[in-house]
């Protein structure tokens, strides 16, 4: 059948210049799967490719080799707080990934602490918290998601537990749809009920510049491996005072000022090593670093002009299927990121998936993708507004990023429908 299809996309880089943006990949595969770990940018492997012959203990050694992978790695937490707009006094934490980070806020919360989420988030950004938080309904607008809040906090705040903090813990981008949340507005709602809040930048910081200060949100958490740098490292940004405050996520060298002859006497450093205890990453901080500060080189306004003209590429296309419906939570018109999930009437989206990789050499994702809740209930909202009884119990899911091309999307589109 015939898709219609949006003009052809400028080209970014001149071939005679490298492009410390350019993503690593295998010739002939088609990756749509960036929303689970993208590829690994130029900037990233050449980082690491570097600092390897100098490998060597960070903070624990007099040696040249020591010298220069702890300036390394310090420098990597100045360009990754930078990149995130960090303010002075915030601290900037590295961790494996976002569930890390996220689990490390939630056991330096202060005792007493309310947690408010929506039902639309990822599972790293649900399932930490403590009994007691309060999980509101997925809204069918950004709007909706302000108005839900402002409500929820406002009762909150007549509640008998004066005094006693409350955490907002939000996504920036969904993981399921791509489509952005207003957290600009969520913190001014926060703020104005005294509350703080947590956003997962998992998937935005990937697509679009995200500022703490600007945003004026408290804390910030993201995975390297979702922002080309997969070597394992994450971060968590933000306020000082409660990190400092709570006892280490992980007991061990490093996190401690002082350590006397008793089992317990025990002093430990304030800052990030207080939770950074152990050998750390430092190879997947630098490499986070180094994709940082390329992105902060680079021109945002026209890698997002590129983003965007693939995701309405592949959004029409999709469209123009009918045996296919695409998964929203909001208007079709909101904002959102490269990702699309969708499914195909009458087939089983892992059937659809591993015929994809087999037949086209094409990757996607199918399932429910690490937040079942949302993606259950986006499933039977696809089913009503289609009026299809014969949608599967899983979908579909193609991201897009730096390496994405018109060909790999028409690809899919191709095989969607073309399908045996």
């Amino acid at each position: 059948m015939t898709v219609t299809l949006v003009p052809s996309l400028p080209t970014l880089v001149t071939p005679s210049r490298p492009d410390p943006l350019g993503v690593l990949g295998v010739p002939g595969e088609i990756n749509l799967d960036y929303a689970a770990s993208a590829p690994c940018a130029r900037a990233a492997s050449d980082a690491v490719a570097e600092l390897l012959p100098w490998y060597a203990s960070v903070h624990r050694g007099a040696g040249a080799l020591s010298r220069r992978c702890t300036l390394a790695y310090e420098r990597a937490r100045q360009t990754v707080g930078d990149f995130l707009g960090a303010r002075p006094d915030d601290h900037v934490i590295f961790t494996r990934n976002t569930t890390d980070a996220v689990n490390l806020l939630a056991r330096a919360l202060p005792a007493g602490t309310t947690v408010v989420t929506f039902a639309g988030e990822h599972h790293a950004n649900l399932l930490p918290w403590p009994r007691g938080s309060v999980r509101l309904p997925v809204p069918d607008s950004t709007g909706g998601a302000v108005r839900s809040l402002d409500a929820a906090l406002g009762e909150l705040s007549r509640d008998a537990r004066p005094g006693l903090p409350v955490l907002v813990a939000v996504t920036g981008a969904s993981n399921v749809t791509g489509e952005r949340w207003p957290v600009a507005e969520l913190a001014r709602v926060a703020r104005r009920h005294g509350a703080r809040i947590l956003v997962d930048a998992a998937q935005l910081a990937p697509h679009a510049p995200v500022d703490l200060a600007a945003l004026d949100v408290d804390y910030l958490a993201l995975s390297g491996h979702k922002l080309y740098a997969p070597f394992g490292a994450g971060v968590l940004v933000g306020r000082a005072d409660w990190l400092d405050a709570a006892p280490p996520y992980l007991a061990g060298g490093g996190a401690t000022s002082h350590v006397g002859a008793g089992t317990h006497e025990v002093r430990w450093a304030t800052g990030p090593a207080r939770h950074e205890a152990g050998t750390p990453n430092l190879l997947g901080a630098v490499a986070l670093a180094a994709v940082c500060a390329a992105l902060a080189a680079a021109d945002r306004d026209a890698l997002h002009a590129r983003e965007q003209a693939l995701l309405a590429r592949l959004r029409a296309g999709l469209a123009a299927l009918p045996h296919v419906v695409e998964l929203r939570t909001f208007g079709p018109d909101a904002p959102r990121v490269g990702i699309v999930s969708f499914v195909v009437a009458g087939r089983d989206s892992g059937d659809v998936a591993a015929h994809l990789a087999t037949a086209h050499r094409i990757g996607v994702r199918d399932g429910l993708f690490c937040a079942h809740p949302l993606a259950r209930r986006l499933l039977t909202e696809a089913a009503t507004r289609s009026g299809r009884r014969d949608l599967p119990a899983t979908a579909l899911r193609a991201s897009l990023g730096l390496g994405t091309t018109e060909s790999d999307v028409d690809t899919l589109l191709t095989a969607l429908a073309t399908l045996p």
